[in-house]
């Protein structure tokens, strides 16, 4: 833990010696006076220069981390700024031969009152024992719709509301076997709704959920990266329970399972699948209701629009790389949401298709932007890491 704080520590001081050199080639343009032409065009090669550089190795740095940032588009939280600093890593005495440590951390402020502030990565220690994490903050401006497939569907139904919701999800696991790895997991989720459009979407719920979880979790892994896999299998098993002894208002338990596979077909060609299902039981708080849409799931539809007790979700990906750092993907699937599994209808099945641009910011670490359609929706994605 004292390794990871240190870590997030150096990325965050790295911030202002980035800030540092623009600050210097600003203060040449002011005192260059003839020059400023040339001082200009010094910027602008630093910056192409940094660019160029991301996603070269770099084994001499015990910490590799760039930055990027900037405007972006999404159809759910409109314009806004973003900045990712993304790191990679090996701990010490680590084998040089398992994939590195990953850091990410990253920070959304948008027109449409949408703040987000995150970490998450995946710490690989000595002897393989992974620990993989997310831990975030939102404020966020956002809809709703119902609870159910019949309530999510009615246009008419949509309403505004705001939230903050605070999450910390951590699972640490050994490895058992080649590719196999069991361990605990924990799960903290704060949610605090107000000012809701139309209260009576929400049944009587409390607008207000705390809610602690523990379980455990399956990995199986052959992946030959972890965050953009050219061939490989990758299957995980999450079960957590939340009972009432735990201070939970709401007892009720989840069990998640992910399956993706990658394949190459052809020079610079993947295709990639994925299967996703949630699947909670008992008194589950409409916070923490299974959903989908946004960055990596159905992307096209709104997030959080869909939301019932269990949610299901496929897709096949085509990913092919054009030219240099750039690439194009093309994926279509499908998914549901329901209460149980007897209320499942072919007619509930919504569509999901779309295309996007992959440019290669540092070695198999990809910035995205996604067009996803749905039913009647469309959504604009800006993101870094494939979806799966």
């Amino acid at each position: 833990m004292k390794h990871l704080i240190s870590i997030l520590l150096s990325m965050l001081s790295a911030l202002p010696l980035l800030a540092g050199q623009t600050a210097d080639s600003i203060a040449s343009v002011s005192s260059a006076g003839s020059d400023t032409v040339a001082v200009k065009k010094n910027i602008i090669r630093r910056i192409i220069d940094y660019f160029d550089d991301t996603n070269k190795p770099h084994p001499d740095k015990p910490l590799d981390v760039s930055f990027i940032g900037g405007p972006y588009y999404s159809s759910d939280t409109k314009f806004g700024i973003g900045l990712v600093a993304a790191g990679m890593y090996r701990c010490h005495g680590v084998d040089s031969l398992l994939p590195k440590s990953n850091v990410s951390l990253y920070l959304k402020a948008t027109t449409s009152l949408f703040f987000q502030l995150g970490v998450e990565g995946t710490n690989i220690f000595r002897g393989d024992r992974r620990l993989h994490y997310d831990v975030n903050f939102s404020s966020v401006k956002s809809k709703f719709w119902g609870i159910g497939y019949d309530m999510n569907v009615d246009d008419a139904n949509e309403s505004n509301y705001k939230y903050l919701a605070s999450s910390a999800t951590a699972d640490f696991t050994w490895k058992l076997a080649d590719g196999l790895y069991l361990g605990p997991r924990v799960d903290f989720e704060y949610i605090n709704g107000r000012k809701f459009g139309k209260p009576w979407l929400w049944e009587g719920e409390d607008k207000r959920t705390f809610n602690f979880g523990v379980g455990f979790t399956v990995v199986y892994d052959t992946r030959d990266d972890l965050n953009s896999a050219y061939r490989g299998v990758y299957l995980r098993f999450n079960q957590q329970f939340n009972p009432r002894f735990m201070l939970n208002r709401n007892a009720f338990s989840m069990s998640e399972l992910t399956f993706s596979v990658y394949r190459q077909l052809w020079k610079g060609a993947v295709l990639a699948g994925d299967f996703h299902t949630r699947l909670t039981y008992g008194n589950t708080p409409w916070g923490l209701l299974s959903t989908f849409g946004g960055s990596d799931d159905m992307r096209g539809y709104y997030e959080g629009r869909y939301r019932d007790k269990c949610a299901i979700s496929g897709c096949v990906e085509l990913r092919q790389h054009v030219w240099r750092r750039n690439g194009l993907v093309a994926w279509v699937g499908a998914g549901t949401v329901f209460d149980r599994f007897e209320s499942l209808r072919w007619r509930k099945v919504l569509p999901n298709y779309g295309i996007g641009y992959r440019w290669e910011f540092k070695q198999r670490v990809n910035v995205r932007l996604d067009l996803g359609f749905g039913r009647h929706c469309k959504g604009f994605i800006f993101s870094i890491n494939e979806a799966f």
